[in-house]
C-alpha cells in the first residue's frame, strides 16, 4: 500500500490538499500536524485518512524506518506562517530545519517532495520572477522561506521530483482558525455579518484607500496548482503560485460584501455605494507596518504556464462568492 503524507494536515491548505485527494478516490494519507491548537480538528473531520502523526514524532519515525518504502510523495504544507512573529530561532526551525529533514529523506529514497514555499519571499520588490534578484524578504518568517528555496536550488540536478510553490494570497475555506492570519476574505465576512460594515487599511505607498492590490488566490486553485506536479513527477523547480493579476482590497471587500448581501436577499451595489453608506470605511494606516507592508504583488506566473499548467484562475468575483457561499453555509458551526 503506497501512502501520500500531508504535513501542515489540519491547516488551511493542508486540510483543502487532502479533500482534493480524497475527491480523486486517494484516502491512503498521513496526515502530520500538531493539535496543540485542538480545535483545527474540525478541517480533517470530513476528510479520509489512514493515519495521523504528530509533527514532532513524524521525522523520527521517518529516519528509523518505520514507513518503509509506502510512501508515494510528501506534501509539505506545515509552517509557521506568522509574517510579524519575531522569535527567529524558533522560525528557522520550524519553517528552515523541519523542511531541509524531510527534502534529505526524499531525495536520499526518490520521492517526489512538493512544498508551500511564499510570495513573502519577495518583500519590498515590485517584481515577483522566481528569480534571486527579485528576492527581497522583509521578515524572519520570509528569509525563513528564502532560505530553503535557496537550498533546494541547488539541489535541482537530483532524479527525485522537488517543487517549491510561492503562494500568494491565498483565501477559501478552511482558515477559520487562522484568527487575525486569516485572510482579508474572512475578515470582511465577519466584520460585515458582526457589525454591518468592513473597515480597510487607508492609503498607503502611493495607493489610495482601499486601493493597494494584491495576487489573491482561491485555495481550490492552489490544490489544482498542486495536484498537477504530483501529476508530473518529472517537473521539478521553484513557481510562483497566485493568478498572474492584481485585483485591489476594494475589489475584494465589495465582492465580500455582496455576497452577504445576496445571500441577505438584499441588492449588491457598488463600490461608491458602498463607501457612501458607510458599509466600506477606511483606517489610518498603522504606524508599525510603514516599511513592512507590500502595497502591491502579481505573480508572474510565466514559468507555470511553461510546465505545462494552463487551467484559469478565478478572480475575485467568483472566488470570494463560492468561499462566501460555503463560509455562510457553515459558519453556525465555530
Amino acid at each position: 500500500m503506497m501512502r501520500y503524507v500531508v504535513t501542515g494536515a489540519a491547516g488551511f491548505i493542508g486540510s483543502n490538499l487532502i479533500k482534493g485527494l480524497n475527491d480523486r478516490g486517494i484516502t491512503d494519507v498521513i496526515a502530520v500536524d500538531d493539535l496543540t491548537q485542538g480545535d483545527q480538528f474540525r478541517n480533517l473531520v470530513d476528510t479520509s485518512i489512514s493515519d495521523y502523526v504528530d509533527r514532532s514524532e513524524f521525522l523520527k519515525l521517518l529516519e528509523s524506518g518505520q514507513f518503509g518504502r509506502t510512501i508515494k510523495a510528501i506534501m509539505h504544507q506545515g509552517a509557521c506562517s506568522d509574517t510579524t512573529a519575531t522569535d527567529g530561532r524558533y522560525m528557522m526551525s520550524n519553517n528552515y530545519g523541519y523542511s531541509c529533514a524531510l527534502l534529505e529523506f526524499c531525495q536520499s529514497s526518490q520521492i517526489p517532495y512538493i512544498y508551500a514555499s511564499s510570495a513573502a519571499i519577495y518583500g519590498g520588490s515590485d517584481v515577483f520572477s522566481e528569480t534571486p534578484s527579485c528576492e527581497s524578504p522583509l521578515n524572519v518568517y520570509g528569509y525563513s522561506k528564502l532560505l530553503f528555496d535557496q537550498r533546494v536550488r541547488r539541489q535541482l540536478d537530483q532524479t527525485a521530483q522537488v517543487v517549491g510553490l510561492r503562494y500568494f494570497n491565498v483565501y477559501g475555506d478552511r482558515e477559520q482558525h487562522k484568527a487575525r492570519m486569516a485572510s482579508v476574505a474572512f475578515h470582511a465576512f465577519n466584520q460585515y455579518l458582526d457589525r454591518g460594515y468592513v473597515e480597510l487599511f487607508s492609503g498607503s505607498g502611493g495607493y489610495a484607500d482601499g486601493e493597494q492590490q494584491r495576487d489573491f488566490i482561491a485555495v481550490q486553485d492552489v490544490v489544482n496548482v498542486n495536484l498537477f506536479f504530483l501529476d508530473n513527477p518529472q517537473l521539478s523547480g521553484i513557481f510562483n503560485c497566485g493568478t498572474g493579476v492584481a485585483q485591489s482590497f476594494n475589489a475584494l471587500v465589495t465582492a465580500a460584501i455582496n455576497a452577504c448581501r445576496i445571500h441577505a436577499g438584499d441588492v449588491a451595489l457598488s463600490l461608491p455605494e458602498l463607501v457612501a453608506q458607510q458599509l466600506l470605511r477606511y483606517k489610518k494606516f498603522p504606524a508599525d507596518l510603514v516599511g513592512k507592508y507590500q502595497s502591491y504583488t502579481q505573480a508572474d506566473i510565466s514559468a507555470l504556464r511553461a510546465a505545462g499548467y494552463v487551467e484559469p484562475f478565478m478572480r475575485v468575483e467568483q472566488g470570494v462568492a463560492l468561499y462566501a457561499q460555503q463560509w455562510l453555509k457553515k459558519q453556525h458551526q465555530y
